[in-house]
C-alpha cells in the first residue's frame, strides 16, 4: 500500500513540475493555459495517492468529490479564457521563419 501511494504522489509530482516548466517555456497564453490545465487534470494521481494513504471513507469521499471537480471544471475554464483572450484580439504565436 505504502509503494502505490509513493508511486501515485511521484506520478502527480512529476507532471506538476512538467506543467510548471511548460508554462514557464511556452511562447504564447494559448500554449501556456494548456500545459497548466494538464497539471490541473493530471493532478488527481497526487489526490488519489494520498487518499490511498489514508484509507478513511471521509478522506476518500473528499478527494473524490475534489477529483471529480477539478476534472469537470478546468478543461472548461480553460476553453472560456482561451476564447475570452481570442475574442479580444490576441494573437497566437507564430514561428518566424
Amino acid at each position: 500500500m505504502t509503494f502505490i501511494t509513493g508511486l501515485l504522489l511521484c506520478i502527480g509530482t512529476f507532471f506538476v513540475l512538467v506543467a510548471s516548466i511548460g508554462v514557464l517555456r511556452m511562447p504564447d497564453l494559448y500554449t501556456r493555459m494548456h500545459a497548466s490545465t494538464k497539471a490541473n487534470t493530471m493532478f488527481n494521481s497526487t489526490a488519489c495517492g494520498s487518499s490511498v494513504g489514508m484509507p478513511d471513507i471521509t478522506v476518500v469521499s473528499r478527494v473524490l468529490g475534489t477529483m471529480l471537480f477539478i476534472l469537470l471544471t478546468a478543461p472548461v475554464a480553460a476553453h472560456l479564457l482561451s476564447k475570452s483572450m481570442y475574442w479580444n484580439g490576441y494573437k497566437m504565436w507564430r514561428k518566424k521563419k
